[in-house]
């Protein structure tokens, strides 16, 4: 029988792949705690989670029934799909691990006097490449815990690019 950790590491890994190119995604559940794998291919960029705050049954609420508001999975998704550096840190990390060096010295000028703007070269890298895995938790404890274990162990031998945990040393 499999635990719910190792099918919840199963799915993040090799299980459903969404393209950020193809967001809005009716899939990704609104109101819901829960953890997400981003990919550039085969190359492990990043893992998230989702929810904090939500209560474990907030999805089956009335506020949440009713709203067109987007919480948790949901809405963590799309503001990473929108490319928006303000208040994402996937996004600064992409424009500033991915997208920067990818620019001429012609386009960082651009960008210096205001002909050029990071979010959208960064929202353009993000839907044209990148793709996503996620799983649902029944808490968002569970969300935190799940992510900070792959942040530390990584998936199948991969280790997140843009945000491993920490380690002394």
């Amino acid at each position: 029988m499999t635990n719910p950790e190792t099918l919840a590491l199963q799915v993040l890994t090799s299980g459903p792949v969404y393209r950020f190119a193809d967001w809005p995604n009716p899939e990704v559940p609104n109101w819901r705690a829960g953890v997400y794998t981003v990919w550039d291919g085969p190359t492990f960029l990043y893992v998230g989670m989702a929810g904090r705050g939500l209560a474990p049954e907030a999805h089956l609420i009335s506020e949440a029934t009713s709203s067109i508001k987007n919480r948790g999975l949901r809405d963590r998704l799309r503001s990473h799909a929108s490319g928006r550096r303000s208040g994402d840190q996937f996004c600064v990390y992409v424009c500033d691990r991915l997208v920067l060096p990818t620019m001429s010295q012609d386009d960082i000028d651009r960008v210096a006097v205001g002909l050029l703007r990071l979010d959208e070269r960064t929202r353009s890298y993000i839907r044209d490449r990148l793709t996503y895995r996620f799983v649902v938790t029944g808490t968002s404890k569970e969300a935190h815990e799940l992510e900070g274990m792959i942040r530390t162990s990584g998936l199948s031998g991969l280790m997140p690019v843009l945000n491993p945990a920490k380690t002394e040393g």
